[in-house]
């Protein structure tokens, strides 16, 4: 007899609560990613934002590509994630940061991603919201317009917007990474970050200037370097792989809501390294921007309890189960087997 119940490729999700161990592994990554911005912020007193982009892929990719094969996705995916993640989200945010935008209000803001990433999501994968997801997506543009009166009278607005624009590009790469439905999340991250190198490094000769770049190569100091190789190798490498390790592990549901903490951590080491003052209104904006990204990106309580019943049936073999009785499984279900693009974005910062 043809089985019809779920079948699982490779080793399940642990649906156990996480090891105390594993715990500390997700909020430490999620402390390096909002500690990134910082970061971000101080290499930017030593090299322009398209030149720092492009030294950051170039470090992040070489020489790891000599270590791991190839994704085995087809090529227009990589060339896709890589030019919407690295040229689009990463090269306007550093632009825009250097504009002014303060580094923890970036970290903040850059959440409305799951905003963006839910109606690309709708409009390119035919992917429904419900009442949940829509009524969380009002209260996180709620948050970005309270961020933007408060911007908009202690900054320059032009930075805001650029990094609004900069978490529209990463909602387009979390659907196109979802397309590509890499098997090795690692191999594919290391490849994707090849390819924004020469588009940023050209974007910056025509607007930046050649003598701005050499300028800035020749009288690079340990500072400098210890930007890129922060944002590249422990930002990126060494943060994304915990977290791959993380989500193979664990449930999506289980690791996604620690990625909440990243504009905490953002927000609290851009206030005690560089100063950041964090207003009244900057508060009332993260407590709604983090309020509605956690009701458009995280499961419901009650998928969360059907999820269980479901690997139990899975794992007892064929049965009547709603597959077997041609009922579809209720919107969403995959994500313990195969994280959404919400739970599962492509690395913070």
């Amino acid at each position: 007899m043809k089985s019809s119940g779920l079948v699982l490729k490779g080793p399940a999700p642990d649906p156990r609560p996480m090891r105390p161990a594993h715990i500390g592994l997700a909020v430490l990554v999620t402390a390096l990613w909002g500690v990134n911005f910082v970061v971000i912020e101080l290499g930017l007193d030593h090299m322009p934002p398209l030149l720092f982009c492009a030294l950051r892929f170039l470090v992040a990719a070489v020489p790891a590509i000599f270590l791991v094969g190839p994704p085995r996705v087809p090529w227009r995916w990589i060339l896709g994630v890589g030019l919407a993640l690295g040229v689009g989200k990463f090269g306007l945010l550093f632009v825009g940061m250097h504009q002014g935008m303060p580094a923890g209000l970036s970290s903040l803001v850059l959440q409305v991603q799951a905003v963006f990433t839910a109606l690309f999501a709708a409009a390119l994968l035919a992917e429904r919201p419900g009442r949940r997801r829509l009524f969380g997506m009002a209260v996180a543009l709620g948050g970005i317009a309270v961020a933007a009166v408060d911007e908009g009278t202690s900054g320059p607005l032009i930075g805001f917007v650029l990094v609004i624009a900069a978490a529209a590009f990463w909602g387009v790469s979390n659907v196109l990474t979802r397309k590509a439905a890499a098997p090795n999340p690692l191999s594919f991250m290391v490849w994707v970050s090849l390819v924004p190198v020469l588009p940023l490094l050209g974007l910056s000769l025509v607007f930046e200037g050649a003598a701005a770049d050499l300028h800035a190569l020749a009288t690079l100091d340990w500072a400098g370097v210890g930007a890129i190789v922060y944002v590249a190798w422990v930002a990126t490498m060494f943060g994304f792989g915990l977290w791959s390790f993380l989500l193979r592990t664990y449930d999506a549901s289980a690791v996604a809501p620690f990625s909440l903490l990243v504009p905490v951590f953002g927000m609290s080491s851009a206030a005690l390294v560089l100063g950041e003052g964090i207003s009244p209104l900057r508060w009332l904006a993260a407590a709604l921007l983090v309020g509605g990204v956690a009701l458009t990106s995280l499961p419901s309580v009650r998928l969360l309890r059907l999820r269980p019943r479901r690997r139990a049936a899975a794992a007892d073999g064929p049965g009547p189960g709603p597959a077997a009785a041609g009922v579809p499984e209720p919107a969403g279900t995959t994500a313990s087997r195969t994280p959404s693009t919400a739970s599962r974005p492509t690395p913070l910062g």
